[in-house]
């Protein structure tokens, strides 16, 4: 029940280093409060989670962002070019410091970790089989 909770439109942040790590310390105490287990009892982080039989919250959301972008490269073309429109006339500036991470970039990273190209979204079967996370 948790995490639908906490994965709840996860699909289209653009994830920060920041948010993952806030996300995998509450997934684990949550984990390690449904086994009683407690931090003094030295159990790595790895076990628990074989013990549960779940895989790491980042590889979910990571599922849950490609499988949007699926979506995404497979809808018609006049839905990406009112985007585009929409985009142009907001009129975006830019801030001081680093600039902000795009939900492109974390794409481009997770197709990039998983060694998929962006035609494979064509092909449905091929495309959930091969960002298909245990449970």
């Amino acid at each position: 029940m948790v995490r639908p909770t906490v994965l709840c439109r996860a699909e289209c942040w653009p994830v920060k280093n920041s948010h993952v790590q806030e996300m995998k310390v509450a997934e684990m105490r949550i984990l390690r409060w449904m086994y009683r287990y407690t931090r003094l009892e030295k159990i790595r982080n790895e076990v628990i989670r074989d013990n549960v039989g779940v895989s790491p919250l980042e590889d979910k959301m990571g599922k849950a962002r490609l499988r949007w972008f699926e979506n995404v490269k497979r809808r018609d073309m006049y839905a990406s070019m009112r985007r585009c429109e929409m985009l142009a006339l907001e009129g975006l500036r830019r801030g001081r410091g680093r600039p902000k991470k795009y939900w492109r970039e974390v794409i481009r990273q997770n197709i990039a970790l998983l060694q998929l190209t962006k035609d494979m979204t064509m092909d449905r079967m091929v495309w959930r089989l091969r960002i298909k996370v245990k449970c």
